[in-house]
């Protein structure tokens, strides 16, 4: 995989924190930076696959019945 150089501003007190994590884990900052994106592009890659996939059922009119609604409120919220 081909890696690129990216720039941008980041406040002190994160530098400060972002460091203190490297260090700690004895890697360098470019490590710790490509962690945390990929945590961040797969949470939001997830939900955006999430709501298109709610988007289609609803397209579909694949819709829960009232009394599948019910059960489940109910099962979550212990209320029979």
């Amino acid at each position: 995989m081909s890696k690129e150089n990216i720039t941008f501003r980041i406040d002190q007190n994160k530098k400060v924190a972002l460091e203190a994590i490297a260090t700690g884990m004895n890697r360098d900052r470019s490590y710790v930076l490509n962690e945390a994106i990929d945590a961040y592009l797969d949470m939001h890659q997830w939900q955006i696959e999430e709501i298109q996939k709610g988007i289609a059922e609803a397209d579909a009119e694949d819709f829960a019945s009232e009394e599948e609604v019910k059960a489940t409120f109910a099962r979550l919220t212990n209320a029979d």
